[in-house]
């Protein structure tokens, strides 16, 4: 039989993926938790972690203890808040994965509002536009660009958000004038390298602005908001980015239009774990709540 304890090290230690960090939110020295994890392979017979220069990854067998791990975790705390009739502290790492701007410029913006309530919650944020997998366990929340259609995960609509058509004056101002969707055929744009879009709802380009002469390409929404600043070219850009740059002039924003939604996904072993509940909660919340500014 193993010994139980062991679960702590192995959960910060697949959380923290490095043993010093791991060794500081258990208060212990990292050979400790090297020890403890040793012996907890040694009593269950299988490899948990690999080795890497980048820290403490999960095998299979790691992968799939996890999930039971998690759950005696939650369930060891229900029995605390049940028996002492108090409320055990929220604490751990919730790694979010998001699109670039929704994470950079909405979520990053309020981090504070959620570590005053949780402050022994620590968030992970990846912004960026590749996939994450939940089920590889790479992050504990997703947000994603549609529903999923199938796999062993919880999800829920947050929000609509809008995108249009924007232009630096400076731009306009050194190019032909921009009355009708005809009008775009003179101009040069910005937007997204094709073959390296892994997302098909960031494919709505060239369904929006037909035969456009695309001048600058990048997978970096952040890198195509600031070439659009500079004038190289129009672009569609979030209402949300937008939104507050005085630089930027919305074109034909009547007739150019794109919407799109934002769904929550999490791991149906994780959805009732405090702290990605809490996490859960909270993003549900900030994202409904600032449904004007998403949607321009």
């Amino acid at each position: 039989m193993y010994d139980w304890n062991d679960l702590r090290y192995f959960l910060e230690l697949s959380r923290q993926g490095k043993l010093v960090r791991a060794a500081a939110r258990l208060h212990v020295d990292h050979t400790t938790v090297s020890r403890r994890i040793g012996a907890l392979e040694k009593q269950l017979d299988v490899r948990l972690f690999d080795k890497s220069p980048r820290g403490y990854q999960l095998t299979d067998a790691g992968l799939r203890l996890l999930p039971m791990a998690e759950k005696i975790e939650a369930q060891s705390l229900d029995l605390y808040q049940e028996l002492s009739g108090k409320d055990a502290r929220l604490s751990g790492t919730v790694r979010v994965a998001t699109p670039e701007a929704l994470g950079s410029l909405v979520i990053a913006r309020h981090v504070t509002e959620f570590r005053n309530e949780h402050p022994d919650i620590e968030i992970e944020l990846v912004a960026e536009t590749r996939r994450m997998s939940l089920s590889k366990r790479e992050a504990d929340i997703l947000i994603n660009l549609a529903r999923p259609e199938s796999g062993r995960l919880i999800s829920w609509k947050l929000c609509d958000y809008r995108l249009h058509l924007y232009g630096a004056r400076d731009y306009l101002d050194k190019n032909p004038p921009i009355y009708n969707q005809n009008d775009l055929a003179q101009q040069h744009f910005v937007s997204y390298i094709d073959d390296l879009i892994e997302m098909p709802e960031l494919r709505f380009f060239e369904n929006t602005i037909k035969n456009a002469h695309v001048v600058f390409r990048s997978t970096n929404v952040s890198a195509q908001f600031n070439a659009i600043l500079d004038g190289i070219g129009l672009g569609m850009v979030h209402c949300f980015m937008a939104q507050n740059e005085d630089r930027l002039v919305p074109i034909l924003p009547d007739q150019i239009s794109v919407e799109r939604s934002y769904w929550l996904l999490v791991h149906e072993d994780l959805r009732h774990v405090a702290r990605v509940d809490a996490v859960c909660r909270f993003l549900t919340r900030l994202l409904r709540d600032n449904k004007p500014l998403l949607m321009g």
